[in-house]
């Protein structure tokens, strides 16, 4: 099969993009109203820009409460969404009234963060405290401005539970990290594999040249 997507020529009941581009890391966005009402809600299109600094983004369609929270009070917590947590995942997608919070609809509890007004989720085992940056506006190859709004902070703080912590590293296995697939469609991080990075960060390509 081959399609363009902007034909949408795939001739499949639903798009296969974000089945393709999977699993993706879920970035479980708190944030407070200036008026200090503290919002959750889970972004697909997430993850780590960079070490150094060390920059977060996450894309949002429309621009949604997270992203208007965070341009107006300047500060966000990424709480990591694992599958005990994908209930409450899932239910905080679903809209609600700036008013009211997804933490109390849901009837999550909240822990305080060290370096940031808004709450993380108690119990989530690892939260990434963040400072905003900039938004961006990612352009179409014909130069339209779509809909989507590209928050970007950098960390200024990292909580992680002791319990997720083993052998001084910190096990994705433990915790089931959760990322959102294709569809109605969730994985976890169950299984892990290892491998040593080749010597200076390349191939040894002489070693591996086939004898005469």
């Amino acid at each position: 099969m081959f399609y363009e997507p902007s034909k949408r020529n795939h001739g499949l009941p639903f798009s296969p993009l974000k089945a393709i581009v999977a699993p993706r890391p879920i970035g479980w966005i708190s944030s407070l109203t200036p008026e200090g009402v503290a919002n959750l809600a889970p972004y697909s299109f997430f993850n780590l820009i960079c070490e150094a600094p060390p920059l977060v983004m996450f894309s949002s369609a429309g621009h949604k409460d997270s992203a208007a929270n965070i341009e107006a009070t300047g500060e966000f917590v990424c709480n990591l969404a694992t599958l005990d947590l994908i209930d409450a995942v899932n239910l905080t997608s679903a809209p609600a009234p700036r008013d009211v919070s997804e933490f109390d609809l849901v009837g999550l509890e909240r822990a305080p963060s060290r370096l940031v007004k808004p709450p993380r989720v108690a119990a989530s085992p690892c939260a990434l405290e963040c400072v905003y940056v900039e938004t961006f506006r990612p352009k179409g190859k014909d130069g339209t401005l779509p809909d989507q709004h590209m928050i970007i902070g950098e960390i200024v703080g990292v909580y992680v539970d002791d319990a997720a912590i083993v052998d001084g590293r910190v096990d994705m296995r433990v915790m089931k990290s959760l990322a959102r697939c294709g569809y109605l469609d969730y994985s976890f991080v169950d299984e892990l594999t290892e491998r040593e990075r080749p010597p200076g960060g390349g191939m040894d390509l002489k070693a591996r040249t086939p004898k005469d």
